[in-house]
Order: structure tokens, then sequence, then C-alpha cells
């Protein structure tokens, strides 16, 4: 059987002070980039119970789901590399199965994936909205075997089990706690986890406010709400004002952005701060993802469209 992943079960990561704004305003963030170097962020919280227990279950598979450029595709196979537990990863868009050595030449991401020891099964986009459905997951059986199954994204209970470990001692300080929002897990366990008089905001990388209904599946409290106007126009959308506020960022502050959920949720809090959204003397908290093995993709994309890179 695979060993145990070697991760600390109550590893913290650090809350850096970014700067004060005016009405005494100040916004601190949470390191959670640099808590490993390749399973970095809310993709360490919620793999490491569910490797805990595709082990405990004796599992010697994991198969999970995600896009050509998914941060969660390359964390599962980074795992599965360290463990020393077979990877599968069933990737969206059976094209880039066409040339895989082409594929890979042009995906950072999937090269990554690759060099883990990852299976990449490539499925028609048709197909991948089925996945959840019993058919598909038998076929799924069929073709691979026995395997625990990871959803895309990682999100369920063990998931949001492992990221209401983000907040630890001290974090009680704070009056807003902000971060990114996916597939609606990390947040759910920040709420869970948070103080009655905190209040938890979310930026959705996704357009719609479909995300709600996700996250009350985890979680009965009511000290949040999604903040749905810094999508930039969906998922992976950018454009050269978001890319121009990462590389600002950067520079002034030295801590890189993504610019698929960080970069965008930073960028919210900034604007939201100038529009007077927060009360004086407001605490704020924002939680830093991780996402950075993404940077490169994107800016292969970014140098296509004749746009600013990320620096």
């Amino acid at each position: 059987m695979p060993a145990a992943l070697n991760f600390e079960i109550d590893i913290s990561s650090e809350n850096q002070f970014i700067t004060d704004f005016p009405n005494n305003i100040s916004l601190f963030i949470k390191r959670e980039d640099q808590l490993h170097p390749e399973v970095s962020g809310n993709k360490f919280r919620k793999i490491k119970y569910n490797l805990q227990e595709a082990l405990r279950q004796r599992k010697e598979t994991i198969l999970t789901f995600g896009g050509a450029y998914s941060n969660h595709i390359t964390a599962t196979a980074a795992v599965g590399k360290i463990s020393g537990i077979k990877t599968i990863g069933v990737i969206r868009g059976e094209e880039l199965g066409e040339d895989l050595p082409k594929t890979l030449e042009g995906n950072p991401s999937l090269k990554f994936a690759y060099s883990c020891g990852m299976q990449l099964h490539f499925i028609s986009r048709q197909q991948y909205r089925e996945k959840t459905t019993d058919a598909f997951q038998q076929k799924l059986r069929d073709k691979f075997g026995d395997f625990y199954m990871l959803p895309e994204g990682g999100t369920n209970e063990l998931a949001v089990k492992g990221c209401k470990e983000i907040l630890g001692p001290g974090d009680e300080e704070f009056d807003y706690i902000c971060c990114a929002v996916g597939t609606g897990g990390t947040i759910s366990g920040i709420i869970k986890a948070s103080g009655k008089d905190q209040r938890i905001l979310g930026f959705p990388a996704l357009k719609g406010d479909f995300l709600s209904e996700e996250i009350r599946k985890y979680t009965y409290k009511n000290n949040w709400e999604l903040i749905l106007n810094y999508h930039f126009g969906g998922y992976a959308k950018v454009n050269s004002e978001l890319i121009n506020f990462i590389n600002k960022f950067k520079k002034k502050y030295q801590i890189p952005l993504d610019p698929i959920y960080t970069g965008k949720l930073v960028f919210g809090i900034f604007d939201q701060i100038k529009k007077g959204e927060f009360p004086a003397g407001s605490k704020i908290l924002a939680i830093h993802t991780g996402g950075l093995q993404g940077i490169a993709g994107v800016s292969k994309a970014l140098s296509k469209k004749n746009l600013p890179l990320i620096n």
C-alpha cells in the first residue's frame, strides 16, 4: 500500500500585513500559498483528509476531474507522486488527447501532472457534463478498475473539514475574512470555523449566484455573502486591467497573485474599500489560496491575445 502523505496535521500559515487604507481600514493576507511547494493553499487543505480516507479504504488509485489548467489536477498529481498512490485525471476536452506530446508541450499544468505520473484521460465536453452520473462513473470503473473518486475542484465534506483549518489562533481578531470562490468548499470551511461576529465575503471566479446553493450544503451559518462583480467575464477570463493590477501588487508587496482566483479577489477587496463598502476601522483578512502554478499557462494564452503578461 502507498505511504501516508507527509503533511503536518496542524500546519498553519502566516498572516502578512499589506497596508493601511483611509478610515483606519487594514488588510492582511494569509499566505496559504506557502504551505507546500507543489500542493499549496486550499488544494493542500482539500486533499489532506481525502487522502487519509483513500488510504483507510485501502485504495491504490485516486481519480479526479478538471480542465486543462486545473490547479486541482496538478495538486492531486503531486500528492500521488509524494505518497506513492496512483492518480488519474479525467480532463475536459477530448481534442487535447489527439496529440498528447503537443498538448504537453503547450500546457505547463498538464505537463507537470503527467511528469508526476498521473494518467490523463481526455473526454468530450458533453461527457464532462455527465461526469457525476452513475452511468458515466460506472464506465470509468469498467475502464480503470477500483479507485477513490475526488470531485472536480476537490470539494466534499472531507475537503470542507480541511478548509476549516485555514483559520487559526489569532484570526478571531479580524472583522472580515475574504476568499476567492470556485466550487464553494474553501469558503464553506472558513464559514464553519468563523466567529459569530465575523463576516465572510466570497469573491466568485465564475458568473452567477448558483454557488450560494452549494455553500448552503455545508454550513447553516448566515454570516456570509458572495460579491459577484469581480469575475471579469467568467472563469479564467482576464483583461489588461486585472493583469496590470496583479503586476503592480507583486512589485509593491512582493506577493504573487494568480489571475484565476486570488488576483480577482484582491482586486475586488481594493475596489470595495475604495467604494466605501467596508466600515471605518475594519480589519480584513484575505486568504491567499495558492494557484500560482496556473500563471505559466495563462501567460501562454495572454501572449496569443497581445495582452500584458504576468510578471
